[in-house]
């Protein structure tokens, strides 16, 4: 009797885990799904369809895409699996015109199916649009003379909606933004010149990118003005270091405890790291000019070291490390008062590394400015400030060896010369008066640009800085 039992309670358990294994695998009746990967509403020559398609249960068996037009069907996808394949992500494609397909509306359909006895199926039909034409370029600015290590400025007109454009140089992109000019939508971007742009030929081209991902480029005709920046030699001694180096070991652990080591980790290392900082937020600009005029230069303050210098760092009789300095060195009193050189946002307040206390204003359109080595910051991220606002007080912190302003101005996360924008002369011919050459009916003469000149300044006995 009992052992009938345990024979029939087996036979249950048997048959139960039979039914368990079948209504999840041969005979599961849940459809498989189907994740797309990007906007596939618009189509263009070099797109691909992504997508991945699974079923956690009795797998996928097999996968068609295809795509129609005007009646006819084209295959874009077909292919089997063997069971257990519970995923597939795949990429395909589309090329529109190789398959004879034309610009204009389509239809998508994706159909997959199971392992399953009742062979489930899942089908997603997508309306679409095939668009294999680039959109057009159209240069408004004309003249573009540049300096080596300096900023520029193109207005442009696009033929269509694009998701991204701007001006490529090397592997460096300079985003474009929308504007009006009398009453006429276009784009308008500020590019940086490389400090190395005199010294050989460099490529500048307008590009863009519209919603089906076709891409156009325009060269944009220029003259590059070769500049020479100054070399430097700065001996820094092991006191010096091992001095500087425990404010920075107590932000950063990584700092090594060794006075050679800690200065080349500081000067190259964190140097990386605070630029990409940097960059992040002069990604945060608003994509409209905040600024107006020319920009403000600290109040009687001498210049201790220029934009571009090369410096190359000796330790112990020996050449250990290198950088370039980026910006201008302005001393003046001690904590003396740092004010925005233009109107716009606070994007960046607090320790920056070698910077040490330092803030960062968004001008709009991808220009900033850069305020470093502050004993006080009084100006806080997301505040709006004008021109001449008090932001904080000079300072000696970071990686600087006396108390002094380092300015820097940036376009697209990238330095430029700030002379330039001190300059109103060259803020005319370069900015606003483009933007009036540009705005001007056909066969009005253009303004002829300039080479910037930076108002030379007395210097002042103190400290060597360096900032």
């Amino acid at each position: 009797m009992n052992r009938m039992y345990l024979i029939a309670v087996a036979a249950v358990i048997a048959l139960a885990g039979a039914a368990f294994w079948a209504f999840n695998t041969v005979l599961e009746f849940e459809k498989p799904s189907v994740v797309l990967k990007g906007d596939v509403s618009t189509i263009g020559q070099s797109s691909a369809l992504g997508l991945t398609v699974a079923d956690r249960k009795s797998g996928i068996r097999s996968v068609s895409v295809t795509i129609s037009q005007d009646g006819k069907e084209t295959v874009l996808l077909s292919g089997t699996y063997p069971g257990g394949t519970a995923e597939e992500t795949l990429g395909i494609e589309v090329d529109p015109r190789g398959r004879g397909l034309k610009d204009g509306p389509a239809t998508i359909t994706i159909s997959v199916d199971d392992h399953s006895w009742l062979r489930n199926r899942v089908t997603l039909t997508l309306e679409t649009s095939i668009d294999t034409v680039p959109p057009q370029i159209g240069l408004i600015s004309t003249a573009h003379n540049v300096n080596a290590g300096g900023a520029g400025v193109a207005v442009y007109r696009v033929s269509e909606e694009v998701t991204i454009t701007g001006v490529k140089m090397g592997d460096r992109f300079f985003r474009g933004y929308p504007f009006s000019m009398q009453g006429k939508p276009c784009h308008i971007v500020y590019f940086a010149v490389p400090t190395s742009a005199g010294k050989g030929g460099i490529k500048i081209l307008v590009t863009a990118r519209d919603r089906a991902g076709n891409e156009s480029a325009a060269v944009l005709p220029h003259l590059v003005r070769e500049k020479k920046f100054k070399s430097d030699k700065i001996t820094i001694s092991r006191a010096f270091i091992e001095n500087l180096s425990p404010s920075f070991r107590r932000q950063d652990p990584r700092v090594p405890a060794t006075p050679l080591e800690a200065f080349l980790f500081i000067n190259e290392k964190l140097r990386d790291e605070n630029s990409m900082t940097i960059r992040e937020a002069c990604a945060k600009t608003q994509p409209r000019a905040l600024w107006d005029g020319v920009f403000l230069r600290m109040k009687n303050a001498a210049p201790m070291a220029g934009f571009g210098e090369e410096r190359t760092y000796w330790f112990e009789g020996m050449a250990v490390s290198k950088s370039a300095h980026l910006g201008v060195d302005l001393a003046s009193t001690e904590h003396a008062p740092i004010e925005a050189a233009n109107s716009g946002v606070v994007v960046f307040a607090g320790p920056l590394g070698i910077y040490g206390n330092a803030v960062i204003v968004d001008h709009g359109l991808g220009l900033c400015s850069l305020y470093a080595h502050l004993s006080e910051i009084t100006a806080k991220v997301g505040q709006t400030v004008s021109k001449g606002e008090s932001m904080g007080a000079s300072g000696s912190t970071g990686l600087a060896s006396g108390d002094h302003l380092h300015f820097s101005m940036l376009v697209g996360g990238e330095f430029v010369n700030p002379t330039e924008w001190w300059d109103a002369h060259w803020i005319r011919d370069n900015v606003t008066g483009k933007l009036a050459e540009s705005a001007a009916p056909a066969g009005a003469p253009a303004a002829k640009a300039q080479p910037a000149k930076a108002k030379a300044k007395p210097k002042k006995k103190g400290s060597r800085v360096r900032g």
